[in-house]
């Protein structure tokens, strides 16, 4: 069985700078019918874990560290023996989640995760946060953007441990450079492609966001 990419959405809150939003996420695994990569562990490990079935998961990768997207990384941890992963540029975002523990590794960029005979490669692509990184998996013709690009433009940079600057070079020098038909996996959301966002850099950076 080849490998694919499946969505589990999840629904909770994001909270940071003393604010709290509801918010949907998109919780992708990659993978086949044995083995899967968990991106992202939000909200609800049960459903996550009822999603991955009886497949082994190699690891859970956190793509930044904002509440929302690893509020639910050491319960599924707990459920799974995964290791999760996150890039230590965002140890301060994952501390205010998890002030007792870190994660149990570091990723940095240029790293591999192997799953189901693909390969998914590390992108640090910071700017959402210190520490956001994308995973490109080019046997599958897709890029899991995390919270970095989206349907639409880049990730949000007005909260704290962001810039606006940072995010438009990283997608400007590690994402726009793919090939244009690489499907973009986004953290909240529908997916896009390279190719339908490219076109538009210019009036996102006159925009200002």
């Amino acid at each position: 069985m080849s490998a694919r990419i499946e969505r589990v959405v999840t629904s909770g809150t994001f909270e940071l700078d003393g604010r709290s939003w509801p918010v949907d996420n998109n919780v992708w695994l990659v993978g086949d019918d044995n083995e899967v990569l968990v991106i992202d562990a939000a909200h609800d490990a049960d459903a996550i874990a009822t999603a991955v079935g009886v497949r082994r998961v190699v690891a859970i990768v956190c793509t930044h560290a904002h509440s929302d997207h690893i509020n639910a990384a050491a319960e599924l941890t707990r459920l799974t023996n995964a290791p999760t992963w996150l890039h230590q540029a965002d140890s301060i975002l994952w501390e205010m989640v998890y002030p007792e523990h870190g994660p149990a590794r570091w990723i940095e960029d240029g790293a591999e995760f192997e799953v189901a005979g693909e390969t998914l490669h590390v992108l640090h692509t910071p700017g959402h946060s210190p520490g956001s990184v994308s995973l490109h998996a080019p046997g599958l013709g897709s890029l899991l953007s995390g919270d970095t690009l989206f349907n639409g433009g880049p990730g949000a940079t007005g909260r704290s441990h962001s810039d606006f600057p940072t995010i438009i070079e990283s997608i400007n020098r590690r994402l726009l450079t793919l090939p244009p038909e690489t499907v973009v996996y986004t953290g909240h959301g529908e997916m896009t492609t390279i190719g339908g966002e490219a076109p538009h850099l210019e009036e996102w950076i006159a925009r200002g966001h």
